[in-house]
């Protein structure tokens, strides 16, 4: 079998392989890429494949850097099914739904700026309607189940662990007259996360496709959620401030959710045990609901609780925003609270405006649970940055920043070599996707070294033959290098000082580069 890697190649999102046999070709994941201008272009970008020739498409979980790209693919001709768990298929509809307006706005609020310049407008990648199109094509598989599609080729979803109704996308297919086990893992997921199952054990598996989020570092323990993120509100709440928790919106919330009901249960946060919690996102307090209904997939801790009649997903002082003006009032409180809100990078959405409003306060915390791409706004505040801009505005970082590495759903590094020799054999290959360089290169470096056997990178648009032993490579440029004008650039800076004007968001590092682009064409 052939794979074609047209995201999450030397880097982390935008997952999406393109997989044919001699019978028929599909796809695993079709992911939306995040982290920066540069990467967000892509998304826009036709694919560089026919997606009327792919016969069917396999979705290992929910989480937009793997399911954001789903409706674009049927826009541009697929006609396929989409197999996923019954769990991805009811996260997908709100998540594809909540992608779609997204793309909308953005799109209008560009297209503003290109109707003052007279401009042609552009369209959305895809809208609501879109979205709500593309659950059509979807088909809810169990897990264990197998599907046969095709005479040669046998699908079963396996639980990975990562988030509800994450899964393993075991793939046999029957080639030079044997049945070989391609095992795609999506994103494989830490262990003992009190919400959900540890990631399941696998019996054979010939051909591994394997995620390196955390290949270069280990959480700094197994569980260290409660001490960590406890003290955290202690502290914060005894000088009176804020802590705000940038969280996906699916999945990270949740878990935080569980953790804080721990700690009120137990009466473990002493005298603040009333503080306030403020869920402030509609897609978050969507995604509980859809928890709250697959508890079948809880942990059997959770299950427990739910068995006895304690939702860990609902607490005392637990507080759902739906509306801006609830959103709005929850920043006009000025008594200590916890406050969830999306995006989980601080890329959109309400988060920006919490900290916006909480930055510059010394009292406040800013508390991260999930990865944070390069070149977002989470990114700049985790690394130290003293000043960002927010809604055109200057804000001084003044609050105390933390990440609390044991929220993390991927497994690090002794997580992986872990799940890996638990299973009953060890694959002959392995391959790296779904990881910045340098976590890739260091895992690789210590997976050939404990197995001898070949782990292999493939670049972006990188097609391997896995099972041949010769191992042909081809590539397909799907990053392509462009030539800016210097009308172009000229157009950036008018954005730019029309945004000054307007006081809109402002990218510092746009418009040195524009600058800098501006020099060489004058020189």
């Amino acid at each position: 079998m052939k794979i074609s890697f047209y995201g999450a190649a030397q880097m982390v999102t935008g997952s999406c392989f393109l997989c044919e046999t001699d019978e028929m070709s599909f796809l695993v994941d079709c992911g939306m890429f995040q982290g920066g201008k540069d990467l967000d272009d892509l998304n826009y970008k036709a694919f560089p494949f026919d997606p009327s020739q792919v016969d069917f498409l396999l979705l290992t979980h929910a989480h937009i850097d793997h399911s954001g790209r789903i409706p674009k693919l049927i826009k541009e001709g697929f006609k396929g099914e989409v197999y996923s768990t019954g769990a991805t298929k009811e996260l997908c509809r709100i998540m594809l739904e909540d992608s779609g307006h997204i793309q909308e706005m953005e799109t209008e609020w560009k297209n503003k700026k290109l109707r003052r310049k007279g401009l042609e407008e552009i369209q959305p990648m895809y809208t609501v309607d879109d979205a709500i199109r593309a659950m059509k094509f979807f088909e809810a598989i169990k897990y264990e189940e197998e599907l046969s599609l095709g005479e040669k080729i046998k699908v079963r979803f396996i639980n990975s662990g990562h988030m509800l109704g994450s899964s393993f996308i075991e793939v046999s297919v029957f080639e030079r007259e044997n049945w070989f086990v391609y095992l795609f893992t999506g994103d494989l997921g830490n262990t003992n996360i009190p919400l959900l199952k540890d990631p399941a054990r696998i019996e054979k598996v010939d051909y591994l496709i394997i995620e390196s989020t955390y290949g270069d570092r280990k959480h700094t323990d197994k569980n260290p959620n409660e001490v960590d993120l406890l003290d955290i509100v202690k502290k914060t709440a005894s000088k009176g401030g804020n802590v705000v928790i940038p969280s996906f919106a699916v999945g990270r919330t949740q878990e935080i959710l569980f953790e804080i009901n721990h700690y009120k249960e137990n009466g473990l946060l002493g005298e603040f045990d009333s503080i306030p919690v403020y869920v402030d996102s509609p897609l978050a307090i969507r995604a509980t609901e859809i928890f709250r209904n697959n508890c079948r997939l809880f942990s059997k801790e959770a299950r427990k609780l739910m068995e006895k009649g304690d939702d860990p997903l609902l607490f005392h002082n637990l507080h759902f925003s739906l509306t801006s003006d609830e959103s709005k009032a929850i920043n006009d409180d000025e008594n200590s609270k916890i406050i969830i809100s999306a995006s989980g990078m601080c890329e959109a959405g309400r988060i920006k405006h919490h900290l916006k409003h909480n930055l510059w306060k010394k009292n406040s915390s800013v508390v991260f649970v999930g990865y944070q791409a390069p070149g977002t706004l989470g990114s700049s505040i985790k690394n130290g940055a003293k000043k960002v801009r927010i809604f055109g505005e200057e804000i001084a970082v003044k609050s105390k920043i933390y990440a609390v590495e044991g929220f993390s759903s991927h497994a690090d590094m002794d997580g992986i070599i872990e799940w890996i020799e638990g299973n009953e054999v060890i694959p002959k290959k392995i391959i790296l996707v779904h990881g910045e360089e340098e976590a890739m290169f260091n895992l690789q470096r210590e997976l050939s070294n404990r197995y001898r056997i070949d782990v292999l990178i493939p670049k972006l648009g990188d097609t391997i033959n896995i099972a041949d032993k010769a191992e042909e490579v081809k590539h397909v440029e799907v990053i392509a290098e462009t030539k800016i004008s210097k009308e172009e650039i000229l157009g950036e800076l008018y954005d730019l000082i029309q945004a000054m004007e307007d006081k809109e968001d402002l990218d510092l590092n746009k418009i040195l580069d524009s600058i800098d682009e501006l020099k060489k064409i004058v020189d």
